[in-house]
Order: C-alpha cells, then sequence, then structure tokens
C-alpha cells in the first residue's frame, strides 16, 4: 500500500468581500433564479465559517468593501489575479457585474500597488485563471476571451496552459478545476473539450478526478493551501479522495452562495506577494 504523502500548509492571503448586498436579482448563469427564496442571513453565516477558517489555520485576510447594486461583489476571486505582487484586473463579460472591476482596481491602488494592469480582453479573473507554481491553467469558452490568455503569459511572464470549458453549467474553470498544491490538481473531466483534457492528463497524471455529482455540488469550487482544503460538504466522494491524499478536510455549508452559482473559491482571491 502505498504511503500517504505528507501535506504542509503555506502562509497566504486572501481578499474577501462581505455579502452586505448579495442576492439573486438577475440570471446570467445556470444556476442563477431570482424567483428562488435566499436567506441572507445564512449567506453571511456561510461566508464567515470560511472566513473564519482561514483565520484559524493562520493566513491573513483582507477585506475590500461590498458596494450597493452589486450583488455578486462578494465573489471576490472574479476581479482580478494577483501574482507576483503583478494585478491583472478583471473585464466582466456581462454589464450587471462591470463596476466590480473598478472596486477592485482602486483597493490595490490605495493600498500602494503599482504594477496594475487593465485588459485589453474580457476576463473574469480567479474564475478562469488559476495559477499553479510557475504556470497559470487558463479557462475559457463561456466568460473570459481567448485573447486574454496571452496577455496573461505577457503580464507575468509565465506560461499559461489554454483550458476550454463545453459545459455551460461549469462556465469557469473554478467550478471545474482547483489547484491543490503545485504539482496536483483536481478536475471533473468531462467539463472540458478532448485536447484540454489531454493536456490536463500529461500535466497531471495523478490529478485526483472527480464525478459529476461531486462536480454539481460545486466541490471543484475549493481552497487548497496546501494541507487544509476548505470545500462544499456535500462533494462527498472527492472529500474521500482528498483524506486519500492526505489533506486535512473542512466540509461547509454553501447553500445560499450556491444560489449564485458560486461557492468557496468564488468568495476568495488570493494574493501572491513576490
Amino acid at each position: 500500500m502505498a504511503e500517504t504523502p505528507r501535506r504542509t500548509a503555506t502562509r497566504r492571503h486572501y481578499l474577501m468581500c462581505r455579502p452586505t448586498h448579495f442576492e439573486v436579482t438577475y440570471a446570467i448563469n445556470p444556476w442563477m433564479n431570482p424567483e428562488k427564496p435566499m436567506d441572507a442571513d445564512l449567506a453571511l453565516a456561510q461566508w464567515e465559517r470560511i472566513r473564519d477558517l482561514y483565520l484559524g489555520f493562520g493566513h491573513e485576510v483582507s477585506y475590500i468593501d461590498p458596494v450597493p447594486g452589486l450583488p455578486d461583489m462578494v465573489f471576490s476571486a472574479n476581479g482580478a489575479t494577483v501574482v507576483d505582487g503583478k494585478v491583472l484586473i478583471a473585464k466582466f463579460r456581462h454589464q450587471e457585474r462591470a463596476a466590480e472591476a473598478d472596486a477592485h482596481r482602486a483597493w490595490f491602488e490605495a493600498r500602494g500597488y503599482t504594477d496594475i494592469r487593465v485588459p485589453r480582453y474580457v476576463n473574469e479573473g480567479e474564475g478562469d485563471f488559476a495559477p499553479a507554481g510557475r504556470r497559470i491553467l487558463a479557462g475559457a469558452g463561456f466568460r473570459s476571451d481567448p485573447g486574454a490568455h496571452e496577455e496573461l503569459r505577457e503580464f507575468f511572464g509565465l506560461p499559461v496552459v489554454g483550458l476550454t470549458l463545453t459545459d455551460p453549467r461549469f462556465y469557469h474553470l473554478d467550478t471545474a478545476l482547483f489547484v491543490l498544491d503545485e504539482d496536483l490538481v483536481a478536475y471533473y473531466p468531462a467539463a472540458f473539450s478532448e485536447e484540454s483534457q489531454d493536456a490536463l492528463r500529461r500535466l497531471y497524471p495523478d490529478a485526483i478526478l472527480a464525478t459529476r455529482e461531486d462536480a454539481d455540488a460545486f466541490g471543484l469550487n475549493a481552497v487548497s493551501d496546501g494541507l487544509n482544503v476548505v470545500v462544499t460538504e456535500t462533494a462527498t466522494h472527492l472529500i474521500d479522495q482528498l483524506r486519500e491524499r492526505g489533506f486535512e478536510v473542512h466540509g461547509v455549508d454553501m447553500s445560499e452562495l450556491l444560489k449564485a452559482g458560486g461557492a468557496v473559491k468564488c468568495i476568495t482571491q488570493e494574493i501572491r506577494r513576490p
């Protein structure tokens, strides 16, 4: 029997946005239904649970102020991508979220970040861009433009692996894949084109493969610090696999945020310093 790998956490810096104005008032992905009841108090409690886990792990958490009229701003991962202290601001596909990019740019500028790029091409931040060690996995197909991948490569100076999403239920890369450490990912193969599946198999032959049930539970919209994994508690098959690989799993209830098509990763932007 193979020995379970010893995992090590690394300290992270996360940017979060309190769900003060969170509600589902429009539908821009298949999960959103404005007619479905939503419990704002429960949404806040679920958000606070994740924040408290991060703080308990010893991570730094910063906060961007929520803006009235931007109910999806709680999904802070979409506002920018930060690598080596360089900030690529988002450019949202849908007008309903466009002003979130300005709020994120203002936040970074106010804190002294100087290497900030306002993009030419549509990209939705860490919704579609997943830094993994010294490469970036980049999704396209529904939200981010393929042209954004070259912009990403040029700005950060890192190799970019383009991945094509094919199932509208998994409209962002972070609904179908997440990075566990620089050499390991978990993903749902059927969310990707055949060519992208081939690329993932080559790059990550030991990857954890999620089931459709895991993916539908938003289990792949998860966050790992190399040891601790925060994941929706209903992704039971995925959770079992993570534990077998030596990760400490922290299952959380995401019932309310899921009504807008988001879970753990969506509310967590990582600020990667040099």
